[in-house]
């Protein structure tokens, strides 16, 4: 298998989300001045750890099972002086318990439904419900999630499942936030920029291995296949039909 250099090397947040947008989310969960932060599917912790910068007195916990990942959480919160407020677990995001001043969940519904591989409708309704219980009454929760940015086209579908159902439509989903016990804040969109920029990011592991091989390399022709194939998917499949939702949201 080849050894690509990890994603946090290129992006920022494994989501299309832009600096403005990310300060714009932080300062929703910072006002409230939450004493607890929960961050579920958190990747290298880059979210939560301007969220908890953000509301000085607060302590954070975050989850997720990729240890490449989670280690690097944990040197970036040390290096920011957060290693005592901070802390980062390899836990399946359903083992977690509490209420929480504050959650987020970017892109992590999948937790709460059948493996990707399964190729089912993302279970939105398990993960609000299970997001529902884990923020204290009035704590607020970041939830972003995919949804149909328009409609799914043959060539967007075949690039992701296969299915016309895979994601909801944003009315629909902000309909399904309101009947699972959450006041809706205000709803945001990733911008067409803002995914060219993430899935520019994506694949620039795949790029620079190729700089820094030789064509006569034995993985080379694979890792340029799986370059080629990714751009493929995206700039003639999904591009401007698959969206990425950013839902404020209040617990009632």
């Amino acid at each position: 298998m080849v050894e690509l250099p990890p994603l946090y090397d290129d992006l920022t947040f494994l989501s299309p989300l832009s600096e403005q947008r990310a300060a714009g989310l932080v300062a929703h969960l910072a006002e409230a001045r939450p004493g607890t932060l929960l961050d579920i599917g958190c990747g290298w912790g880059e979210f939560l750890l301007r969220a908890a910068e953000a509301a000085p007195g607060s302590r954070g916990l975050g989850v997720d099972l990729e240890p490449q990942r989670l280690e690097e959480a944990r040197r970036r919160a040390a290096s920011r002086g957060l290693g005592e407020r901070v802390s980062f677990e390899a836990r399946d995001g359903r083992e977690i318990t509490g209420s929480f001043d504050a959650v987020v969940c970017i892109g992590a519904s999948h937790v709460w439904g059948l493996p990707v591989e399964a190729a089912q409708p993302l279970d939105y309704a398990a993960a609000l419900t299970a997001l529902r219980g884990l923020v204290r009454p009035g704590g607020r929760l970041i939830y972003g999630e995919a949804v149909w940015s328009a409609a799914p086209t043959p060539a967007a579908t075949a690039a992701l499942s296969g299915r016309d159902d895979e994601y909801l439509q944003l009315d629909a989903l902000t309909a399904l936030a309101s009947t699972h016990g959450f006041t809706v804040e205000s709803v945001e969109e990733a911008s067409r920029e803002e995914w060219d920029a993430f899935e520019a990011g994506f694949v620039r592991r795949l790029e620079r291995w190729l700089e820094g091989h030789q064509g006569d390399h034995p993985d080379a022709d694979d890792v340029r296949t799986q370059l080629g194939e990714q751009r493929e998917r995206y700039l003639n499949g999904y591009r401007g039909v698959l969206g990425l939702a950013y839902f404020t949201l209040v617990a009632d």
